[in-house]
């Protein structure tokens, strides 16, 4: 293994440091399995003494977690409505352009993170994961209109992103966010108004 580069000491503010360990960090778990990263190491990317690391995170596991929470903090872009001046089809594959943008940029950690990397499965990270799901099932449905919260719904929307989770191409996935969502949605739309008219 390479040594790691001398420290770059820099002064820089608060949440510019803790952005600059974020990022090492990321880099890192990304690249390796988790347990093969050290916060010495960490600490040596960023340029910082390990005990700023410890501050700002606590443990190496701590640290972890924030990288995984920030990766699935994806802006949260509002879904225009349904009629509001954009086509759902148009909105839902704009959303779906900006999921698909933060994946790429973060391949390996997301691969990390989904267990493709060794971090297998892990209840808080799983937490965290059905946290950002739950999120952008609300981002979605909300886009439908007010009446179009169904659990019916919801299963659906939730079921088509776990599908999208694990399809192996940009195209792929976009296909199936985008038209599966909306035929997902046309299907059980049409079977509530059914069982209720």
């Amino acid at each position: 293994m390479a040594s790691s580069p001398a420290p770059r000491w820099q002064r820089l503010e608060r949440d510019e440091r803790r952005e600059q360990i974020l990022a090492c960090a990321s880099r890192l778990f990304s690249q390796r399995s988790y347990a093969t990263v050290s916060t010495t190491e960490i600490a040596a990317e960023a340029g910082v003494a390990r005990g700023l690391l410890n501050h700002y995170f606590g443990t190496k596991r701590e640290l972890f977690l924030e990288v995984v929470r920030t990766l699935v903090r994806t802006p949260a872009h509002p879904i225009p409505r349904s009629g509001e001046g954009v086509e759902l089809e148009t909105a839902i594959a704009e959303a779906a352009d900006r999921w698909l943008d933060v994946i790429e940029r973060n391949q390996g950690m997301w691969l990390a993170v989904i267990g493709a990397q060794g971090v297998g499965h892990d209840p808080e990270v799983e937490a965290i994961l059905d946290e950002a799901r739950e999120r952008a099932a609300a981002r979605l449905i909300g886009a439908l209109g007010p009446d179009d919260g169904s659990d019916e719904l919801k299963a659906v929307v939730r079921s088509y992103g776990g599908m999208a989770e694990v399809a192996l191409t940009r195209p792929q996935v976009r296909a199936l966010v985008v038209q599966g969502f909306l035929s997902a949605v046309g299907e059980i739309r049409a079977a509530v108004e059914s069982a209720q008219g």
